[in-house]
């Protein structure tokens, strides 16, 4: 049994503790949400009363949160002044990658060994405990950082060194935001041009289009049944984290001088959605946007 604890219990995070208090594992467990802890309490978690004492004789320390100054705060408020020198520390935030790469300078000045960690699967991998984690860590701290993590786990990669694992991140959630948005043209498409759009998900599937955006995540309700677009776009990706995901990949792009123009354009229309109101929706959702059906989204 390996002592965790676990700081920030959203969507992602509160999945992620009850994995491992499934798995036998000891989790303290902290946000600031009362709500968000009951229910982690009420998968087998042991709620903590403050970030501090969720650390203190943890084994790994584990944070879960929004953005760069959060992670920031967190480990100066509580993760290195409280937790022991012998703890592995995990980021598992998707945070730009200046921001990794000063937390865990701190972190080894300190005497901790850290590592970040950011994840893709979703609210669906995190509950079903395979994630796949983007590991940026020295190479000879992989193997704790996979064993740390392994019980969340489908895949656990390294990337390379310390904000290898967020660059990892952006990178694919780019890629990510982008095809989706080519899925949900092609659907809406379609569907003007008289094609039924489950016909042509079977030939898409089966042809060059065939991205995991459309076989694995079908913005279409219909064709994937574990979709979120079976379930009123809830319980997914949201659009604003799709958005922030976005955000960091244009900020990243700008810094090294590097050309993404469809990042941009993606970009701005997710931000159009947002501000429409529908930034809690699954990132699928922008199908009806595309189809003039936002009426479908009430």
């Amino acid at each position: 049994m390996t002592r965790y604890a676990l700081i920030g219990l959203g969507n992602m995070g509160g999945g992620m503790a009850a994995v491992l208090a499934k798995a036998g594992h000891q989790v303290q467990a902290f946000d600031l949400s009362p709500a968000a802890v009951g229910r982690a309490a009420d998968a087998g978690a042991e709620p903590a009363a403050s970030a501090a004492d969720a650390v203190a004789g943890a084994d790994v320390v584990l944070t879960m949160l929004p953005a760069g100054a959060h992670v920031r705060q967190v480990y100066d408020q509580a993760v290195l002044p409280h937790a022991g020198r012998d703890a592995l520390l995990i980021d598992c935030s998707t945070v730009d990658v200046d921001t990794a790469r000063d937390v865990a300078t701190l972190a080894r000045e300190a005497g901790f060994a850290v590592a970040d960690a950011p994840v893709s699967g979703g609210v669906t991998a995190a509950a079903a405990g395979t994630l796949t984690f983007m590991v940026g860590c020295p190479e000879p701290l992989f193997p704790n950082v996979k064993a740390a993590l392994s019980p969340m786990a489908k895949t656990v990669a390294r990337a390379g060194e310390a904000g290898a694992g967020q660059a990892a991140k952006i990178c694919n959630n780019l890629l990510l935001g982008v095809s989706m948005i080519g899925v949900c043209e092609a659907l809406a498409l379609a569907e003007r041009l008289d094609l039924d759009p489950e016909r042509f998900f079977e030939i898409a599937s089966a042809s060059s289009g065939q991205c995991w955006s459309l076989t694995s995540y079908c913005p279409w309700p219909g064709p994937v049944a574990a979709a979120p677009s079976n379930r009123g776009y809830e319980g997914g990706f949201a659009v604003a984290m799709m958005l922030k995901d976005l955000k960091l990949a244009q900020g990243a792009a700008a810094s090294v001088g590097a050309s993404t123009p469809l990042a941009a354009q993606a970009e701005a229309l997710y931000a159009l959605f947002d501000r429409l109101g529908y930034g809690e929706k699954d990132f699928s959702s922008l199908l009806q946007l595309l189809r003039g059906r936002l009426d479908t989204l009430a």
